[in-house]
C-alpha cells in the first residue's frame, strides 16, 4: 500500500480569494510562494499527492464542472514544469445542504482516493488551513498538518502545525 499526502486547494496551493468570493477563472489563480518546492519534497519522499478541494462554487453556478477541470489541469501542469507531481484531484462540487459523503468535513474525497490508488490512509496526511480539512483527514484516519493563517481559530487539533505548505512537508517528513 502507497502513502499519500492530500492537500486542499486554496490556502495551500493557492492564495485564497476574499471571504465569501471564489477562484473561478485562471487569471485569479495564484500560487503561494515554495509550493512546487514542498510538493517535490513529497515526491522525492515517495509520496503520492492528491488535491482534496470543496469547490461549492460549481454548486452555486459560478463554474462549470468542465471549467473547474480545465483550471486544475492548468495547476497540474505548471506545478509539473516546475518539476512537482499532484498524482489527482478530487473535489467536491456540492453545496453545504444537502449533506453529501464527499464535502469535506466527510472523508469521502480521500476514502474514494484510497480506494483508486491502493493508499495507506494510516500512513498518509491531510494538509489544510481549516478545521474541516483535520476532520476530514482524521475521520479517514490520516495525520493532519494545519497550515495557520493570520486569522487562524482553530476548534479542532491538528497532528502538527506549520505556516506554509514547503514546511509542512518539511514536517512531515521529520516526524
Amino acid at each position: 500500500m502507497r502513502k499519500a499526502v492530500f492537500l486542499d486547494r486554496d490556502g495551500i496551493i493557492n492564495r485564497k480569494a476574499p471571504e465569501g468570493q471564489y477562484i473561478t477563472q485562471w487569471e485569479d489563480f495564484e500560487f503561494l510562494p515554495r509550493v512546487a518546492e514542498g510538493i517535490q519534497l513529497l515526491n522525492r519522499a515517495s509520496y503520492y499527492v492528491f488535491v482534496a478541494s470543496n469547490q461549492r462554487c460549481v454548486a452555486k453556478g459560478l463554474i462549470t464542472s468542465r471549467q473547474l477541470e480545465a483550471m486544475h489541469f492548468r495547476m497540474i501542469d505548471q506545478l509539473a514544469a516546475a518539476h512537482a507531481r499532484i498524482d489527482a484531484v478530487y473535489y467536491c462540487p456540492h453545496d453545504n445542504d444537502p449533506p453529501c459523503a464527499c464535502r469535506k468535513p466527510a472523508p469521502g474525497m480521500l476514502l474514494q482516493a484510497a480506494h483508486d490508488h491502493s493508499l495507506d490512509l494510516e500512513a498518509s496526511w491531510m494538509v489544510g488551513d481549516s478545521d474541516l480539512d483535520i476532520k476530514a483527514g482524521k475521520a479517514a484516519g490520516c495525520r493532519t498538518v494545519r497550515i495557520l493563517l493570520p486569522e487562524t481559530v482553530a476548534e479542532v487539533t491538528s497532528d502538527l502545525t506549520a505556516n506554509s505548505l514547503l514546511e509542512a512537508a518539511n514536517r512531515i517528513l521529520g516526524s
